[in-house]
């Protein structure tokens, strides 16, 4: 049996004495959209930090291609294949947007395959192709964030880890960006892990989905029996049942399989 692409198991991960995230098991398959959801301060951002070294687990695994990665370098994983594009996009403001590009690709010495991929993420961001001199200071929101989307493409990854794509953007540029995302992986077979607030996007792009609250998994399966669960549905989709008031907590992890 072939081992996922990436494996957390039973992680753990402190901010000094206070724990971020407990027991968390997660995996991603090669050529996967995987979307992990859930409320601001329920751990996805640590989750991703973890699996590409910026913080050092506690306890447990993380594993590439079934080899140990935890506690490495993040620019060894980065080598590695695993690009990380972080929440509010923190492009390099006083570049270019094509120096922007060629950042990203800076672990490469292909160059004929670093200036065809540069044509492609122009291909997939038009709007980025009549910019590529303009400082990424002055760009939009919605142009930062297909920078940076732009920027971990061309670090030619086999796992592209996207943090809040959506954040601050209009409906209509969550819209764009994400079937964006979907191309990605359907036409360059990029594996994506997609860390999300925004369910109901995250949900109809990804193929599975785990839901995290307050530093646990508390669901996970297919994102088609996630969308239509009553619990998805009332803490994340906005729809909630007459009568019900505050927040319940999942006292039991879910599965489909």
């Amino acid at each position: 049996m072939t081992a996922p692409l990436l494996e957390l198991r039973n992680i753990e991960t402190y901010y000094g004495p206070i724990m971020a995230i407990r027991g968390v098991s997660l995996s991603v398959d090669e050529g996967e959209i995987v979307a992990v959801l859930g409320a601001n301060g329920a751990g996805k951002t640590t989750l991703l930090k973890t699996a590409t070294g910026a913080l050092d687990s506690n306890k447990g695994q993380v594993l590439l291609d079934g080899e140990e990665i935890q506690c490495r370098d993040p620019d060894w994983v980065a080598r590695k294949g695993i690009a990380h594009v972080p929440e509010g996009r923190e492009v390099f403001p006083f570049l270019s947007v094509a120096d922007n590009l060629a950042m990203g690709a800076y672990n490469r010495h292909d160059r004929d395959a670093v200036a065809k991929d540069m044509e492609t993420v122009y291909a997939y961001f038009p709007a980025l192709r009549a910019l590529r001199d303009k400082m990424a200071a002055y760009l939009s929101g919605g142009q930062q964030q297909m920078l940076a989307i732009g920027r971990g493409f061309m670090a030619r990854p086999r796992l592209l880890m996207l943090d809040e794509p959506s954040l601050g953007l209009s409906p209509v540029l969550v819209q764009e960006i994400f079937g964006i995302i979907t191309r990605l992986n359907e036409e360059q077979g990029l594996t994506i892990l997609l860390v999300e607030q925004n369910a109901n996007v995250a949900l109809q792009v990804s193929d599975r989905g785990y839901v995290m609250e307050v530093g646990g998994m508390v669901m996970d399966g297919p994102s088609d029996h996630l969308i239509e669960s009553e619990d998805i549905k009332e803490f994340y989709l906005g729809k909630k049942e007459e009568g019900v008031r505050g927040r319940r907590r999942w006292k039991k992890r879910k599965t489909w399989r």
